[in-house]
C-alpha cells in the first residue's frame, strides 16, 4: 500500500516542522514548504532528508499554483504559517496593522486551499491553523483574534461544501515557537511566565503538542468540522 503524502505550507519550523516529524514517524510520504531558502534547508536536514523541499511564498498565487502543479495529487494539505500583526489594544492597533494580520495569513490559508482542491484526493484532508486568539476573551488580540477567528469560520463550512474532503483546523495557545522569535529574549521569558501562571496546567506548549494534535487530525477519518483549541486551558481565564 502506497504511503499517503500530506504537503506542509509553513513547515520548516515550529509546529509545522513538528507535525512533519510525527507524520514521517507514521509513515506518511512528507514534504515542506516554507518561502525561506535556508530555513527550508535546515528543516531538511532536520528531518534527515526524509521529507521533500520546496521553497514557495504562500501569499504568491502564482507561486502556490506551480508548486502543487509540480507535486501532483497528493492526499492530505496542512497550512501551518501564521503572522504576528495585529497584536495591541484595540484603541490604538492600526488599522493597517489588522489588514496585514489577514493579508499574512487569512488570505493565503484561503488562497492555498482553494489552489489545491483539483490536486487533492476526495478522501484526504485539510488543516488549517487557526489560533486561541479566536476563542478567548484576551485583551490587546482584538486583531489578531479576528483574523483568527476567520479561518476558525471556514471550517464547518468547507467541511460541509467540500465532502467527502475533511476540513478541520487547530488553535493553539501560547506555544514556544520561533513565531515569538520578534520578542526579546528577556521579555519573552516574562510573559512566559504569566502566560504560565494564567494557564491550568501551568505552562506554555510545545511545537510537539500542536503537531500531535494536527497529526491526529490527518489520521482520523471520521473527525471533520472541527477545530481543536488545544492551549493548555488558557482561554478559561
Amino acid at each position: 500500500m502506497l504511503s499517503q503524502h500530506a504537503v506542509i505550507i509553513g513547515g520548516t519550523s515550529g509546529i509545522g516542522l513538528a507535525a512533519a516529524e510525527i507524520l514521517l514517524r507514521e509513515k506518511f510520504k512528507v514534504t515542506i514548504a516554507g518561502r525561506d531558502p535556508e530555513g527550508l534547508a535546515n528543516a531538511g536536514k532536520r528531518l534527515r532528508d526524509e521529507a521533500g523541499t520546496t521553497v514557495v511564498d504562500a501569499a504568491n498565487p502564482a507561486a502556490v499554483a506551480a508548486l502543487f502543479s509540480s507535486l501532483g495529487n497528493f492526499d492530505h494539505l496542512v497550512l501551518a504559517f501564521g503572522s504576528n500583526k495585529g497584536l495591541g489594544p484595540f484603541a490604538t492597533v492600526g488599522v493597517e496593522e489588522v489588514r496585514l494580520s489577514f493579508t499574512e495569513k487569512v488570505f493565503p490559508h484561503f488562497a492555498c486551499a482553494q489552489a489545491a482542491l483539483k490536486f487533492l484526493n476526495p478522501k484526504g484532508s485539510i488543516t488549517f491553523l487557526s489560533a486561541v486568539s479566536a476563542f478567548g476573551a484576551m485583551p490587546g488580540a482584538a486583531g489578531i483574534g479576528a483574523a483568527n477567528a476567520a479561518i476558525a469560520a471556514l471550517i464547518p463550512t468547507l467541511a460541509r461544501e467540500l465532502q467527502p474532503l475533511r476540513v478541520n483546523a487547530v488553535a493553539p495557545g501560547v506555544i514556544d515557537t520561533p513565531w515569538w522569535d520578534w520578542v526579546p529574549t528577556e521579555q519573552k521569558t516574562s510573559l512566559f511566565a504569566d502566560f504560565a501562571s494564567k494557564t491550568p496546567v501551568g505552562r506554555v506548549g510545545t511545537s510537539e503538542e500542536i503537531g500531535q494534535t494536527i497529526a491526529f487530525l490527518v489520521m482520523n477519518g471520521f473527525m471533520t468540522g472541527q477545530t481543536i483549541v488545544c492551549d493548555g486551558g488558557i482561554r478559561l481565564s
